[in-house]
């Protein structure tokens, strides 16, 4: 995808109804404790995916769920622009993107605002240790999600990154989370769970080059 390609995306995902800038919004005016009342207009379950991408959980689980309210969150624009328009194809009330850094979650919504959390293929940074604190699992970013989730909230993990995945089950213990399900390899002992054979983009291109799957969904303390 060439440069005034990806602009031309961006420009037009901005433009989208059911798309959210961080640039829309100052120190005054931003979108937390709002998301029910003014962007939703009721007062059904809001539930992230964070590093969306294309937003194929978001549409997936909006589509199957129309009682609960999806935001697939990403800075990355001509992304969120294949999912925007997905959702506005599919005629996806319940489904909005928000285009920020994930790390400053805490400012656009509040407190017990969400009531789960996916995250789906996010970047393992393997590499450098000194990098590890960009993990989306990481004690950082949990605490971050403390913040904006409920109580009892769900923290849903799927990934293809076996370090990323022993990680995650190290933070897990030293947080004291609570693991509702674990699951080691998807496509051999949980093959026929509707919730967990969505396949993104990414994911078909792991599966193709014969990746196991994780998924581990947890709670925090």
């Amino acid at each position: 995808m060439s440069g005034k390609f990806k602009i031309r995306r961006m420009v037009e995902a901005a433009r989208f109804p059911n798309v959210i800038e961080y640039t829309y919004f100052n120190e005054s005016n931003r979108p937390a404790g709002r998301w029910h009342k003014e962007f939703f207009k009721n007062s059904n379950p809001i539930i992230l995916e964070l590093a969306c991408g294309k937003g194929e959980y978001t549409n997936h689980l909006a589509k199957n769920n129309p009682d609960r309210n999806y935001i697939g969150v990403d800075v990355k624009g001509p992304r969120i622009w294949r999912g925007a328009k997905t959702a506005l194809e599919n005629d996806l009330g319940n489904v909005r993107f928000l285009r920020i850094f994930i790390d400053h979650l805490q400012d656009y919504f509040g407190k017990d605002e969400v009531d789960e959390i996916w995250i789906t293929f996010p970047d393992p940074f393997k590499v450098k240790k000194s990098k590890w604190k960009k993990r989306l699992t990481s004690a950082k970013f949990l605490e971050i999600y403390r913040n904006v989730l409920k109580p009892g909230g769900l923290i849903h993990l799927k990934t293809d990154s076996e370090t990323l995945f022993n990680y995650t089950l190290d933070v897990i213990r030293e947080q004291q989370c609570s693991i509702v399900r674990r699951v080691d390899d998807v496509y051999r002992q949980a093959k026929d769970d509707e919730l967990l054979s969505v396949k993104t983009h990414y994911e078909k291109i792991h599966l193709k080059k014969g990746k196991t799957i994780r998924y581990v969904v947890f709670r925090l303390v």
